[in-house]
């Protein structure tokens, strides 16, 4: 196992990389709504994006972008997700990329663009045009920080992360920030995620490792089972740590690979920790599956069970909804064999309730922040996790007033 060193900051904890975040006025708040990650040097580049039919314009546009697999710059707003906007749309996502290249002197497609926010609305395009400059002269070093901030619309806190791994006996650094509070389901969710690295990296080799690590982070999250129009992964590699090229299949990708994983893991539990409303953050844990699949799509399941969610909102140790969501999953289960488990307190044995249950121990758990529930279903050796949050009166309250 690769051995992470854990450090302060986010995406310009990494050597070479600038960012910055202002207020354009796209957010009626006047809180900071722009935010612009570069590297002066050259970078190869992956992306992942949403899997909705429903794409924002500046998915359209960088999905064009993405297929260089060299950019330099992600441009990325908030307040306004410039979804449903029709040619306009499309049209304003290509001037800003346009007008943020001539800005730092790079190619058009050099530059990645992300929005998030209401759906259906055009961008201020005169607000946009007036904060480019300031947004491009706000770059430092110090503005991981000011760049995580501006890319928040529900969020309560900025997520931002960093770490060290040594890759072919050199030490390289990932840092990133990520968004995202609700509309959030895996294939990703109304989410951004901007890694850099300073490892020199092939380009096969930096799409497989961000296709795995996305999968096996934000793909294993959820707040409410929406996937959004707008979601963003994208990862810019400017090999300024001058380590031997990780290529696919060679030395190095396994070490690199865990680094990645373990950056996005942390950011992914930051979101569904601040998930819109949420009190809990919780692990469910399904092993003995007959098989992987069985165990993702059960352990899928349970975590987007509405009732299953105000059942932990509420502290309530009603575990017939679990038996329900398993039983509704298309994963194989045979109720005799289920056994449920709250952190290492056990809850059901062969489908029924255990013989001298402590329920209040379980309820003492479940008043927990974050645990973990573990379903075993006695048929193999699949297991698979995913991170879920509860639905409060707060989620609905929220979501009920989103556009007024």
């Amino acid at each position: 196992m690769a051995e992470i060193e854990w450090l302060e900051g986010g995406i310009t904890a990494v050597p070479g990389f600038l960012a910055g975040g202002v207020a354009a006025g796209i957010k009626p708040s006047g809180k900071k709504d722009m935010a612009l990650i570069h590297s002066p040097t050259p970078a190869r580049s992956a992306a992942v994006f949403t899997s909705n039919q429903v794409k924002g314009a500046p998915v359209l546009v960088s999905m064009e972008h993405a297929r260089t697999g060299a950019a330099q710059a992600i441009l990325a707003s908030s307040g306004c997700a410039n979804v449903c906007t029709g040619e306009r749309g499309v049209k304003d996502a290509r001037e800003m990329t346009r007008t943020a290249a001539e800005l730092l002197r790079i190619p058009p497609a050099h530059v990645l663009i992300a929005a998030t926010g209401v759906i259906g609305v055009p961008l201020p395009m005169d607000k946009i045009r007036a904060a480019l400059p300031k947004l491009v002269k706000s770059l430092s070093p110090q503005g991981g920080r000011a760049a995580a901030e501006a890319i928040m619309t529900t969020d309560t806190r900025p997520k931002e992360a960093a770490l060290r791994v040594e890759v072919n006996g050199r030490v390289v650094t990932l840092g990133g920030i990520a968004k995202g509070v609700a509309m959030l389901e895996p294939h990703l969710a109304t989410m951004f995620c901007f890694v850099a690295t300073d490892a020199a990296v092939g380009r096969g080799a930096l799409t497989g490792v961000l296709r795995r690590a996305v999968d096996r982070s934000f793909n294993r999250v959820t707040v409410d089972s929406d996937t959004s129009t707008s979601d963003t992964v994208a990862v810019l590699a400017n090999g300024l740590a001058e380590n031997r090229p990780i290529e696919s299949g060679g030395a190095g990708l396994r070490q690199f690979t865990a680094g990645m994983e373990a950056l996005m893991v942390k950011l992914a539990r930051m979101l569904v920790a601040d998930g819109e409303g949420t009190t809990k953050l919780v692990m469910i844990t399904v092993r003995g599956a007959a098989s992987r699949r069985d165990a993702l799509l059960a352990a899928r399941s349970v975590a987007n069970s509405p009732l299953l969610k105000c059942a932990l909102n509420g502290a309530d140790p009603n575990w017939g909804r679990i038996m329900m969501a398993l039983g509704k999953s298309a994963a194989r289960v045979d109720q005799d064999k289920v056994a449920i488990a709250f952190g290492e307190e056990p809850l059901v044995e062969g489908g029924v309730l255990r013989e001298g249950v402590r329920l209040e121990r379980i309820r003492e758990i479940m008043g927990g922040q974050e645990y973990e529930l573990t379903i075993d279903l006695g048929l193999g050796r699949g297991e698979d996790r995913v991170w879920t949050s509860d639905l409060s009166e707060e989620y609905v309250r929220l979501n009920g007033k989103y556009t007024t």
